[in-house]
Formats: structure tokens, sequence, C-alpha cells
């Protein structure tokens, strides 16, 4: 019976579980048959855990026949990115040097959705120090995208967004500071969703020192999956209170449904922005399609756009450069030291002063993009101005980095705010997804669900798909 299990989202495994149409176990078993026929060709699950899952399916479905209270998730199988703590695991981060750190006990992430009754089959690989839109790492090698093997999966998050897109459970992990839950998402055809800073708590039990403040502010949890109603159970499970991380806020997550449709400021095009038109033509599909369905699309650019994009880049890479760099330089692949190298390079060196106005002037474009979501609560850009990169564009040098960054701008404005946004699919050109990105108010994740149900409607699921050469 459990043979196409593994096509079926989170939200009807969890329904069927629950009245006993199916058991966990063999929803679980169905998606680890799927990861033992597709992964060895995209190598998306580094770490699988299939005797730790069966037992959990087990207890699961125990606890169904028992008549227990069931929470969301109960019986559903899911992956986390191998850059969170996981009890008794290491946590790698892609690095050699880390292939033996055993974590102490569980990231808040990893630990709401067992609460949520969640079934890890799989942890999910990221480049060395997750700090590449390309997945790949001498510990646990490339992760190659299901759509086309020449082309990045996207990264951080390259190996949950494979996962879900093969069919290799319906729910995965990610993180984000510079797109790398929205760029796998866009690259791999499913959606995404990067919330509002405080929203999902976030603690690595086993660092040995705070990230730096930049991190602090620009990184955040988050879901990836098939469908968008998978990420509004997924996000309102990963965000349950956990008292280790100060930053988070019991934001009532209906927030931003109140007055629906609504006008959207549309941004398809950026004057000395070179773009690939399939990139624009996705953006002007979408927003023709929310017209359809009541909102009012203006073409309007957000305020501060490309300021916003280049002070991320000026205050996260330069914490990097004291934070991390020194740590990449020693631990890390040939791969990472490269691109890090280009980054660096064209990113002007600050002092203090520097920084500390950066951090002033990233203020006050909050408040002015505040001001904005007032009249334009929902905004709709590219993911990035391209279409996915091939495979190592990367390590080709500093211009090949330049074209990269300002590619990835649309990537750079929300963590620097600390604003939310979601990447949804919109179809396909040329044998590769294409999809958007909608930008909301804080706390206002529900507000971009609500629209990204629109699109998903009108596009119809490109996933799960059997990956491709």
């Amino acid at each position: 019976m459990n043979g196409e299990i593994w096509r079926w989202d989170a939200l009807a495994l969890a329904r069927s579980i629950r009245t006993r149409a199916i058991s966990s176990r063999e929803a679980v078993e169905s998606c680890l048959e799927r990861l033992d026929s597709v992964n060895p060709r995209i190598n998306a699950v580094v770490d699988v855990l299939a005797d730790e899952a069966l037992n959990r399916a087990d207890e699961a479905d125990v606890s169904v026949k028992r008549g227990d209270e069931l929470p969301a998730l109960h019986g559903v199988p899911v992956t986390v990115k191998i850059n969170v703590d996981f009890e008794g695991r290491a946590n790698t981060n892609g690095v050699v040097a880390f292939k033996d750190a055993i974590t102490p006990s569980d990231a808040p992430a990893v630990s709401n959705w067992r609460k949520a009754g969640a079934i890890f089959i799989g942890r999910t690989n990221t480049p060395a120090f997750s700090w590449r839109w390309f997945t790949d790492n001498d510990l646990h090698g490339r992760t190659f995208n299901p759509w086309n093997r020449n082309v990045t999966p996207g990264g951080s998050s390259g190996g949950a967004a494979a996962a879900v897109a093969a069919g290799i459970g319906p729910l995965a992990h990610g993180s984000d500071i510079g797109g790398s839950i929205r760029y796998p998402a866009y690259a791999c055809g499913i959606a995404g969703i990067r919330p509002t800073l405080g929203r999902v708590p976030a603690f690595n039990p086993s660092s040995k020192e705070e990230r730096p403040v930049i991190a602090q502010l620009a990184s955040v949890q988050g879901p990836l999956a098939r469908s968008v109603g998978d990420l509004r159970v997924g996000l309102r499970t990963m965000a349950t209170r956990d008292v280790r991380d100060p930053w988070w806020v019991p934001a009532p997550h209906e927030q931003g449904n109140e007055h629906l449709p609504c006008r959207v400021a549309m941004l398809a095009q950026l004057p000395g922005v070179a773009h690939d038109q399939e990139v624009a033509d996705a953006v002007r599909l979408a927003a023709a399609w929310l017209e359809d369905s009541g909102y009012r699309v203006e073409e309007v650019t957000p305020p501060h756009w490309q300021e916003a994009a280049e002070l991320w880049a000026l205050l996260v890479l330069n914490e990097t450069r004291y934070a991390m760099l020194p740590s990449i330089e020693a631990l890390g692949d040939e791969a990472i030291k490269r691109a890090v190298r280009a980054m660096m390079e064209i990113t002007p060196t600050i002092d203090f002063e520097g920084f500390r106005a950066g951090m002033a002037r990233r203020s006050s474009l909050l408040r002015d993009w505040m001001l904005f979501l007032e009249k334009y609560p929902l905004v709709l850009t590219p993911t990035s101005w391209r279409k996915p990169f091939p495979v190592g564009a990367d390590q080709k040098g500093v211009e090949g980095m330049r074209k990269i960054f300002e590619a990835q701008s649309p990537l750079f404005v929300l963590p620097l705010l600390g604003l939310p946004g979601l990447s949804v699919p919109t179809g396909t050109a040329d044998g590769l997804p294409t999809g958007v990105h909608l930008i909301g108010g804080r706390y206002e994740e529900e507000r971009l669900f609500v629209a990204g149900e629109v699109i998903e409607a009108r596009c119809g699921r490109l996933t799960p798909i059997d990956p491709r050469d």
C-alpha cells in the first residue's frame, strides 16, 4: 500500500495517520524507500535516520491506537538540515573537521518539530559553513538539482530543497541569512518561507559562543515544502516558544489576514540590473493571477532597494571577515575558500565607525519600508534576477561573484530588515522551474501564504519529480 504515499502532502499524511487510514510506519517506510531510490542520484540526504525513524513511527502508531491527543504533524516524515544541532549526531555544517562534532541536545527547530509529532528520516546537505548558493563540500559531496544535474539546487539549504522536490519527505527544515531557504526553493521548484526575525526560535546548544550581532539579526530558521499549506503548518509548529532564544516573539500567526485582497507593489525589472526575461515574465504572470483574484497590483519600486541589498553585503560580509573567515581559511574546502575570498574582494572593508553608521542606517531603511508596507502590504519581486546558476558559477573569481551578487539582490533585502519572504513556483522555462518572491510586513507570514496559494492554484504543483540528468 505504501508505494505512493511519499507523494502525499504533510497535511494529508497527518490527517490519514490520525484517522488510521494509513499508519505512520507506512508513511515513513514509503519515504525511506523513495530515499533509497532517488538519493543516490542527487545526494540530498547525507545522514539517513532509518532505524530511529521506524521506531518512532511505531511509537506514533501506538499513540493513535490509544486515543492520545495528537499534535499537528503526528507521524509525518520530515528532514532537517545538517547545520543545526540534533541530539547524538554530528553538526558537521559540511566541514570535514566537524565530522565528529556530536551535539548534546536538539536545536529549537528540531525539538519543536519533535513536539509536533514529526519523524526525522534524514539530515540534508549544505555547502561548507553553509555559506554558498551551491551545495557541495568535501565531507558529504555535491547535491544535485533533481531538474538538471548541471544547475545548482541552491544553497545553503540545497539538500533540503532537492529532497522535497524529489519526494524524500514532504517537509524540510532550512535556514536563511542571505536567501538560503528562498533560493533553493526557487531553484528546485518548491515553496519556502523565510519567517520574520523572532518568529522561529534558534539556538545551537553545541555553540561555544554567541553568534555576532548581524548574524543574530539576519539569520532565521524556516520550512520548505511542496505546498503552501504544508509551509503554514510547518512554520506554526516550528515557531513554538523556546526560552533559549531571547529574540523569539509570541506574535499571532493569523496576523496579516485582516484586509484581503490588498494592494501589491510589483518589481519585475530594475534599471541598471541585468535580468533574464523568464524572470520578469514570471513576475508579471504572478501579478496577473493575483489581479484575477482581486489584488490591486501596481508597478512600484520599494524604497532603498539597492541600498538595502548593498548594506546587507557591507554588514554581513564585514562581520564574516572577522567572525568566520579565520575558520573558513583554516578548515574550509577549496570551493568555500575561493567563493568567500571573491566575496571579500568585492566588499569594501569598514571600521567600527562604518559598522555603527551602517547599523544606524538599517533602522532608517526599515522605518521607510514599514511605512511603504502600510500602503502596499504585499511586494512581488523575483527571487533572483537570473535563472538558477550553473554548478560552480561562484568559482569564477571576482567578476563572476559580482554578477552573482547583482542577481541575488532580492534575497539580501529581507535579512537586513528582518522581514518575511515567500518563494513560490510559477511554472517552468527551458526545463527549469520559475518562481517569484512575496514580501510582507513583520509577522505577516499569513498574508504571504494566502497570496502564495493564489499563485499555487494557478500554477499547479511542479513536484515531486524523478531526478533528471
